[in-house]
């Protein structure tokens, strides 16, 4: 990704700056969560945006997942251009995933899902695996993300990126991909149940 080989901070601690942006991420998500993000930075949303909302994550998660396995398979032809914009493309998918899940979860809530027992359990061991690797992947992708944008191609081949990268995009596609299955069975196979979000629990129930 990157074209130019000067030193600098960034590109001298990749570790460290995949730490601090790793942080970050995890506090933004799990402060959403637990409240503890201020509800104002939130729009107060309808269940009929909430329902947008889940609906915009799932193509922009699809297109993310399509643009991985076009990188994946653009570097085995050593397609070296391609396949960096292809993740980059991938990556600022997957930030516009972040502001719409954070400002859906935020602003109005998440829902529970309501189906047979059997399907019920399939759908919880996929939901599983999904925020799992949605958890663990985050400081792989982001390692690979900056090793990427602070080396020239021929300097990444002394680094970790090509082994460092083959295990994010597998996590990051699987991840991407059983999201996108339980939004299916969430939203256009079975049926659920609206749970507000903890910083808006005190307000005003949600319009229809």
């Amino acid at each position: 990704m990157a074209t130019a080989s000067a030193s600098g901070p960034v590109k001298d601690h990749p570790a460290a700056v995949t730490f601090v942006l790793s942080v970050v991420g995890y506090t933004l998500v799990v402060g959403t969560f637990l409240g503890v993000v201020p509800g104002s930075i939130f729009p107060d949303l309808s269940l009929q945006q909430v329902n947008r909302l889940s609906d915009a994550i799932a193509v922009v998660n699809t297109l993310a997942t399509l643009s991985l396995i076009a990188g994946w398979r653009w570097i085995r032809r050593d397609e070296v251009k391609k396949h960096a914009t292809a993740m980059a493309s991938a990556f600022g998918l997957i930030l516009v995933f972040l502001v719409l899940y954070l400002t859906k979860i935020g602003g109005g809530g998440t829902k529970e899902f309501v189906g047979p027992q059997l399907v019920y359990y399939a759908y919880l061991a996929m939901l599983a695996i999904h925020i799992i690797l949605s958890i663990v992947s985050v400081p792989v992708v982001l390692y690979a993300i900056v090793l990427g944008v602070t080396h020239t191609p021929a300097e990444l081949r002394d680094t970790a990126h090509a082994r460092v990268g083959r295990i994010a995009a597998g996590a990051w596609i699987l991840s991407l991909s059983l999201g996108v299955v339980t939004y299916l069975l969430l939203n256009h196979v079975y049926s659920w149940e609206f749970v507000e979000a903890a910083v808006v629990v005190a307000a005003p129930a949600l319009r229809d």
